[in-house]
Formats: structure tokens, C-alpha cells, sequence
């Protein structure tokens, strides 16, 4: 199923650039969708992190990046799509999480696959990526929403997440708090930085 949200997309740049309201709809991802995902995370990982990061801590990074199948599996990571030249184009990914792993996808060490008790615990976004082509244009705080909102749904009262680097002025803009700075020494011999951070619902 699903469901349009329309926001202010600029297209073109410079004093030439004109606003339009796009039509970005939004569904639960299914198995069918995991080529599509997955590319996207690449496109995402290598473009959107240069700004923040040396190629050599980007190759880092992806330890602790990536796909979740059991995100899929339980319903909750969404795509975002939107109309370019009359075909469907995905252009965004993100979820939210009832298992206690806090980030990673199915490659990443030290995952706890448990289910969180919402009278306890916090449930988890997880896996945002957005398609560098479509950046600053709401779809991050889209996508927070309904991990929000569906997190909050299912009775939890707290919900936290891994934050990269480049992700951390997102969060902070919307209102998640760092608790704690996680830095380890990834294969390459750089080191990988993850910011826990945590908001009430």
C-alpha cells in the first residue's frame, strides 16, 4: 500500500532553480525490493559521505552500514518513491526497529536480534538512506516520522539510533540526544565512529 506525501523539491540550480511540490509516496519494503535497496545504499554510502569523510574512513563506515533483512522481514522499513519521467524511482530507505540491534546490517558483528520490550526498552530507526540526487528535500525527517510514529504505535516510549557522522545534524535538528560516542578500528586500520543518540516519543 501506498502513501503520498508531498514536499518542496528544488529542481535545477543556481538562480534558475525552481521549486515544485514533488509527490513521494511511501510502502513497506518487501523481499522484491532488496536489489533495489541495496543499490541505493552503494549510490548513498559513496556520494553522501564525502563531504564528511576520507575514502579510507568511508570504507570504514560500512561495517557498521548496510542492509537488515530482518527489517523486512518484520515490516518495518519503508521505501520512498516518486514519479521521474512517467516511471516509479525509488528514492529513499528507512525504518525503524523492535530487535534490540541498535545499527548495522546483517554483516555487522555483535548484533542482538532479541525483541524489545516497549515497556522497557527503546525501539531503533534504522538504515536511513536517501539517493544523493534527492537530498535536502524532507525526505530524512519523512522518513523519521514514520518510524516515529509507528514506533510510538506499538507502545514504545523512547527510540534511539546509531548516527554516522554525516547523519548526526539531522538527528540533532530533530531532537535526538548523543548519550554516547562509539569509536573502534574497522579492518582498514581506520577508525569507525557511531553516536548513539535517543529521543522520547
Amino acid at each position: 500500500m501506498r502513501t503520498q506525501n508531498a514536499l518542496l523539491a528544488k529542481f535545477g540550480s543556481g538562480i534558475g532553480a525552481v521549486m515544485t511540490e514533488a509527490t513521494f509516496t511511501h510502502r513497506l519494503a518487501t523481499d522484491a525490493d532488496i536489489p533495489a535497496i541495496v543499490a541505493l545504499m552503494r549510490t548513498s554510502i559513496a556520494e553522501n559521505m564525502k563531504a564528511f569523510l576520507t575514502p579510507e574512513e568511508i570504507v570504514a563506515a560500512q561495517e557498521t552500514m548496510g542492509l537488515d533483512r530482518s527489517l523486512i522481514a518484520d515490516g518495518t522499513y519503508f521505501v520512498i518513491e516518486t514519479e521521474v519521467g512517467g516511471a516509479t524511482a525509488m528514492v529513499a530507505c528507512g525504518g525503524w526497529g523492535k530487535r534490540r540491534t541498535l545499527y548495522g546490517g546483517d554483516q555487522t558483528a555483535g548484533r542482538d536480534d532479541s525483541l524489545a520490550d516497549p515497556a522497557v526498552h527503546a525501539a531503533r530507526i534504522r538504515a536511513m538512506y536517501t539517493h544523493p540526487d534527492w537530498t535536502r528535500q524532507g525526505i530524512g525527517s519523512l522518513l523519521l516520522d514514520l518510524g516515529e510514529g509507528a514506533a510510538r504505535a506499538a507502545g514504545f516510549r523512547a527510540i534511539e539510533l546509531g548516527s554516522t557522522v554525516p547523519g548526526y545534524p539531522l538527528y540533532l535538528a530533530r531532537g535526538y540526544e548523543p548519550y554516547h560516542r562509539e569509536e573502534t578500528v574497522a579492518a582498514n586500520g581506520q577508525v569507525k565512529t557511531v553516536i548513539h543518540m535517543r529521543k522520547a516519543l
